[in-house]
C-alpha cells in the first residue's frame, strides 16, 4: 500500500470529485463509502436515491454524506443535453441525445466533461466498449494524440513498473506505437517513476529481420521525435530491456538497455499476456488498466474487479486529473 499511500498525500484535501456511475453494484459502494469516510477524494454515485440507499443498507454500506445525482431527475439536464448535441457535431439529435444521456455512462462522461466533477470510473458491470466509447466520443484524446490506451501499473515490493497497451489497441502502427511511449512515460512520473521506455520486440536492435521489428524501430524513432528528453530505445527484446548483463551484451551503447521500467508491447495481443503473465507466474500486483491519452481522466475497471481494485484505481484516477 505504500504507493497507494504516497498517491493519498497527492490529492488529500484537493477536494477532487470522482463520478461513480455504477452505484447499483456493491463494490463500487463499498469503494466510495471508504474513500468518503477518509476524505481522500470527493466520489459522485449515479443511480436511482432510493434504489441506491436501498441496496447499500441491505449489505450494511455507510454511503452517508455522498452525492447521489439520478439523471431523471438532473436539474441541469437540459444544459447538458445542449452541450452534448454541440460536441457531437451534427451527429446526434437532441431527440437521441436525450436517450443517450439517461445512459449512466454517458452521463457520467459528460459530467466530467462539462467540469462537474474531475474524472470517472466506470467498467465494473459495464464492458470496455461501454466505458471507452462515450469517452472518445465526448471526451475526446489530447492534442497531439491519436489514440487512447492502457497501461498497466506492475507492483511487487519496491519494484515498480509500467506495462501498455495491455487493454485497447489490438494493433497499432509505428505512429500509434510512439504515441502509447510517450504517454506511458507521463504515466510513470505520476507513480514516482523516472521513466526509461523499452519499445519491445522479438528483435534487439536488428537482430532479426521482420517488417514487424521494423514497426518498433520506426516507432522508436517516432517516439524521440515527440519528446527528444525521454530515455527510449528498441527495438529490444524483453531480456535486453531488463537484465543489465543482457543488456550490456545485445545493446551495448543503449541508455536504456538493462535498466527500462516502462515496457511498450508491440501489439495488444502481447501485451495482454505479458501483463497477466508477470501478475499469475511472477507474483506482481497489476492497477489498471489506466486510460493514457484522454483529455480528462476516465478509468476502465475489470468486471472482475473487487471492492480494492475500485478504491485503489479512483484514487489513481483523482491524480492523473492533477497532471
Amino acid at each position: 500500500m505504500e504507493l497507494i499511500d504516497g498517491l493519498k498525500a497527492q490529492i488529500q484535501g484537493k477536494n477532487i470529485k470522482i463520478v461513480l456511475p455504477e452505484a447499483t453494484d456493491v463494490r463500487i459502494l463499498g469503494a466510495a463509502s471508504r474513500l468518503n469516510k477518509e476524505g481522500i477524494l470527493i466520489p459522485v454515485l449515479i443511480g436511482n436515491e432510493e434504489k441506491v440507499n436501498s441496496i447499500a443498507a441491505d449489505n450494511k454500506i455507510d454511503i452517508e454524506g455522498i452525492e447521489i445525482i439520478d439523471s431523471n431527475n438532473y436539474a441541469e439536464f437540459d444544459e447538458m443535453v445542449a452541450s452534448f448535441v454541440e460536441r457531437r457535431k451534427g451527429k446526434v439529435t437532441e431527440e437521441d441525445a436525450r436517450k443517450m444521456l439517461l445512459d449512466e455512462n454517458y452521463f457520467a462522461t459528460m459530467l466530467t466533461y462539462m467540469g462537474k466533477v474531475d474524472g470517472m470510473v466506470s467498467g465494473a458491470i459495464h464492458s470496455t466498449g461501454d466505458t471507452v466509447r462515450p469517452a472518445l466520443q465526448i471526451v475526446k484524446t489530447k492534442p497531439g494524440v491519436s489514440r487512447t490506451s492502457g497501461a498497466f501499473v506492475m507492483l511487487k515490493d519496491d519494484t515498480k513498473y509500467i506495462f501498455s497497451d495491455c487493454a485497447i489497441n489490438i494493433e497499432l502502427d509505428a505512429e500509434g506505437l510512439a504515441g502509447v511511449a510517450v504517454e506511458s512515460a507521463k504515466t510513470a512520473k505520476i507513480f514516482g517513476i523516472d521513466p526509461k521506455v523499452a519499445m519491445l520486440s522479438f528483435s534487439t536492435m536488428g537482430s532479426a529481420k521482420h517488417d514487424l521489428a521494423t514497426k518498433v524501430e520506426e516507432a522508436t524513432k517516432m517516439a524521440k521525435e515527440l519528446d527528444p528528453t525521454l530515455p527510449i530505445d528498441g527495438e529490444l527484446q524483453f531480456d535486453a530491456a531488463i537484465v543489465p548483463s543482457v543488456g550490456a551484451q545485445k545493446a551495448p551503447e543503449s541508455a536504456v538497455a538493462g535498466k527500462a521500467n516502462v515496457f511498450v508491447f508491440p501489439s495488444l495481443e502481447a501485451g495482454n499476456i505479458g501483463y497477466k503473465i508477470a501478475q499469475r507466474l511472477g507474483g506482481f500486483e497489476a492497477l489498471g488498466p489506466i486510460l493514457q491519452g484522454l483529455n480528462k481522466p476516465i478509468t476502465d475497471l475489470s468486471r472482475g474487479c473487487n471492492e480494492e481494485d475500485v478504491y485503489k484505481l479512483s484514487i489513481i484516477t483523482a491524480c492523473q486529473s492533477l497532471n
